[in-house]
């Protein structure tokens, strides 16, 4: 049963019906065929889900920044971001295999041989 059903909304009277959060955003909208949409948002007003009447939904995740870090739909297509101290995107993955990794990359303790001597490495 949806929300419209639900109240016994009359879409002739009142047109599609529209749920706003206290911050404006749409959380829910329906028209009068019954199609449908939620959306949630974290409390940095970033939208973390969406879903609707055909069976369609996605889901994504924030850092601290705002920046997106996760996102997930429908299909199993997912993907995973890090970003750096400027917001720059130095790692991405994501369900296709696809990765890219520029996180910086510690030298410590690691060794290399070079004509039977040992070096160890260190940052400069």
């Amino acid at each position: 049963m949806t929300v419209a059903q639900q109240i016994n909304w009359d879409f002739k009277t009142n047109g599609n019906l529209e749920i706003k959060n206290k911050n404006g955003k749409r959380i829910y909208f329906e028209d009068s065929s019954g199609f449908w949409t939620k959306r949630e948002y974290d409390s940095k007003c970033n939208q973390i889900y969406y879903e609707n009447s055909n069976g369609r939904w996605r889901k994504s995740e924030y850092d601290s920044e705002g920046n997106l870090s996760y996102f997930e739909k429908l299909n199993g297509f997912w993907k995973k971001m890090e970003y750096d101290s400027q917001g720059n995107l130095i790692y991405y993955e994501d369900s296709t295999g696809r990765i890219t990794d520029k996180r910086p990359k510690p030298c410590s303790d690691k060794e290399i041989v070079i004509d039977g001597v040992k070096y160890k490495l260190t940052k400069v």
